[in-house]
């Protein structure tokens, strides 16, 4: 039996399954006191790995002032970064990274149960963070734990880093990056269902604040509504995505809207009977593969500026555009890199079946974060992305096994 047989056969499927289900009893949301929770819980099973554990406190202030702080929406008063790395060796380092953040439940009434009460139904798990991403969480520890059970030598060193605030922004793997904590390549275990995401589009927060007049909703003809107000400015958002997405890059030839710009809150009025004299919307701009964040700003303030000079009441009371929250550049493997047959290969060999497609993702990822620091990174993991954020999240159990498996094998044939 070779080391890489040895290693394949430790992976351990029930031990998966008990642990995604630990994982996901911690409701680690962005920005709460279970998020930095679950940092501690995974440090304990580094370290039961006979790992080199780096658990610290982020400075967070520090961090925020740096010019290249990738931004954020959740509120917090504490950050935690956690890396586990084997010993060093005199080969290349491979990093396994994934996030154990998760975005808010939601409105409880559409769940069948309580999110962070795992529910099992056959190989299926669900439950917050199933897929997005516990599962590709739980993928990098078994690895791990399969590897030192056949107790493979190395010739050179794999580093998993768990990181926190992946959905609003990257502060977590921007901290990372900046302790100093690189590597050569690395594998980010998004759910991507199998396939190779060798790229990612970006995704830019912005805020829109439309101007009114207030009055009695009685004489509501001596006021301007800002509802009606923003309705051009709604109808440019729509031509913007229109125009911004002819011609997409063919990694995202494949979705019906590579680079959406969605409006995702609304805000007007604070009385029933009252003309609303402010509306607040927010949303997301697509940032297209390997367009400048700035250029993807200026362009959708240029088209708010457009409309409201073609309003009467906008053209002496222009909305404001800002930029709050999460900013994710665009980001992408450089097209042929070792990485994607690496993975692709493993992929294969442990399914028996071709190697994965390579596509691109529509969402911002931490990929921009290592790619932009220099490390060749792509998204491999177990879970289907459609059902991240939503009431019926899940996970099979026998998909994280594969990947686990794929991952093992990757590992030892890159540092092995």
């Amino acid at each position: 039996m070779t080391t890489s047989d040895a290693a394949l056969a430790a992976v351990d499927e029930a031990a998966i399954g008990r642990l995604l289900l630990e994982l996901l009893e911690v409701p680690s949301v962005t920005g709460s006191a279970a998020e930095s929770e679950l940092q501690h819980v995974l440090a304990r099973h580094l370290q039961r790995l006979d790992l080199d554990v780096d658990l610290w406190s982020m400075n967070l202030p520090e961090l925020r002032r740096h010019e290249r702080f990738p931004g954020g929406e959740a509120p917090r008063t504490e950050a935690w970064g956690l890396v586990g790395t084997t010993k060093p060796g005199d080969g290349p380092t491979l990093i396994l990274q994934g996030h154990v953040d998760v975005v808010p439940p939601g409105d409880l009434a559409q769940w069948e149960g309580d999110p962070f009460r795992p529910r099992v139904a056959g190989d299926v798990v669900h439950g917050r963070g199933a897929c997005d991403m516990k599962a590709g969480v739980v993928a990098i520890l078994a690895a791990l734990t399969a590897i030192r059970a056949a107790q493979v030598p190395l010739r050179g060193q794999v580093s998993a880093h768990f990181v926190v605030s992946e959905e609003d922004g990257g502060l977590g793997a921007f901290g990372t990056l900046e302790r100093g904590h690189t590597g050569d390549a690395c594998i980010i275990t998004e759910p991507t269902s199998g396939a190779l995401m060798v790229a990612n589009a970006g995704a830019l927060t912005f805020r829109i604040e439309v101007p009114g007049r207030a009055t009695h909703g009685s004489t509501r003809y001596a006021g301007v509504s800002a509802i009606d107000a923003y309705l051009p400015i709604h109808h440019a958002l729509a031509d913007l995505e229109a125009g911004r997405n002819v011609g997409a890059d063919p990694l995202m030839s494949e979705y019906p809207i590579p680079y959406p710009l969605s409006v995702g809150t609304v805000r007007a009025g604070d009385w029933a009977s009252s003309v609303p004299d402010l509306l607040v919307a927010e949303g997301r701009l697509g940032v297209r593969l390997g367009e400048d964040p700035a250029a993807a700003r200026a362009e959708l303030e240029e088209r708010v500026a457009e409309a409201c000079a073609k309003d009467p009441w906008l053209r002496d009371h222009p909305a404001v555009v800002t930029w709050p929250g999460g900013q994710f550049a665009s980001g992408r493997l450089a097209a042929g890199h070792p990485l994607t047959q690496l993975v692709g290969d493993a992929h294969a060999c442990v399914t028996g079946a071709a190697r994965p497609a390579e596509r691109g993702a529509p969402y911002g990822s931490d990929l921009r974060l290592y790619a932009g620091a220099g490390i060749p990174t792509l998204q491999y993991g177990p879970g289907d992305v459609r059902l991240a954020h939503g009431p019926r999240e899940q996970v099979s159990v026998s998909e994280i096994v594969t990947v686990t498996r794929a991952l093992v094998l990757a590992t030892l044939r890159a540092v092995a």
